[in-house]
């Protein structure tokens, strides 16, 4: 019996699909997405895997590949919310925000 790399069958990166991020094979669910519902909104491995229909295995190797990666993850994450927030910053109000605003009284 030999050992297969697991990891490999259930996650991929795939230039052009989810910015190039890693993601469960044959989805678009990023493992920061995985590790997010895992980690800090309290979802269950089996909770995540039957919400999007997705094998135990898939999401363990997700949360594997975060573990062996984190750092490099939660860096490109950090990134993307500082990147967004800066569009935030440096972008006009939007048409509803400047109604809001006119009701209001701001």
């Amino acid at each position: 019996m030999s050992i297969k790399p697991v990891i490999t069958e259930y996650i991929e990166i795939t230039p052009g699909v989810c910015g190039g991020k890693p993601r469960i094979a044959g989805h678009r669910i990023k493992v920061s997405a995985i590790a997010d519902m895992y980690l800090h909104m309290g979802l269950s491995i089996e909770e995540i895997a039957k919400t999007y229909d997705l094998s135990l295995a898939s999401i363990h190797a997700a949360m594997a590949y975060y573990y062996e990666y984190q750092e490099e993850i939660d860096r490109q994450t950090a990134e993307a919310e500082a990147f967004v927030e800066e569009l935030k910053r440096n972008s006009p109000p939007s048409k509803l925000e400047k109604k809001l605003r006119e009701i209001r009284g701001e």
